[in-house]
């Protein structure tokens, strides 16, 4: 049974998905804000949103690693996948997808940061339904879903981290929200965080 997450709530993975999760997948989905009609709307901007997931692997003195984002699909290790960049936010499901094999991931790396970006400039003020989730990739359930409700000018936003604690891997909901294209422009507001 999947949990809904609330910002700033911390859960174990292993209890939460019962066994030690080895694969993972990190989900963002979105939709865009319906337009109203009219003259205006014809001269409008396109009804396409492009929001980048990205992933951040940090050490623990809170330094950056590498990154797995739409211009670098794979951590140099390999532990860190991106599916693909979505850059309209059409269809149903997740959007973009980042699998992470948590079993390779060097234990050098503490966090797991992942955060989402307009590429586009458009700020959440036209996203609605944006959510991101963890799934056991091995049997594709949901473990736990966070929705990110905060809708306004931003155009940047900090969803959630993985890391490592006494062991095993926990999750924080954070929903902090900024300012930037891509994740290079959120690395003070990340920090922070960690």
């Amino acid at each position: 049974m999947s949990v809904n997450l609330t910002k700033g709530q911390k859960i174990s993975l292993s209890k939460e998905s019962g066994t030690p999760l080895n694969q993972i997948i990190m989900g963002l989905g979105w939709d865009v804000t319906k337009k109203s009609g009219g003259l205006l709307s014809i001269f409008s901007s396109s009804n396409e949103i492009d929001l980048d997931a990205s992933c951040l692997l940090f050490d623990q003195n809170n330094q950056i690693v590498d990154a797995v984002w739409f211009q670098q699909l794979r951590s140099r290790g390999g532990c860190v996948q991106h599916t693909g960049d979505n850059v309209t936010g059409a269809g149903e499901g997740d959007d973009e997808q980042i699998l992470v094999s948590l079993s390779t991931v060097p234990m050098g790396v503490k966090y797991l940061v992942f955060v989402v970006n307009s590429f586009s400039g458009h700020s959440f003020e036209r996203v609605q339904n944006a959510y991101c989730r963890l799934v056991d990739a091995t049997t594709q359930q949901e473990v736990a879903r966070y929705q990110l409700n905060s809708q306004g000018p931003h155009t940047a936003m900090v969803m959630a981290k993985l890391y490592r604690h006494a062991g095993e891997w926990k999750m924080h909901a954070i929903g902090e929200t900024g300012r930037g294209k891509t994740f290079h422009d959120l690395l003070p507001v990340i920090s922070s965080h960690l």
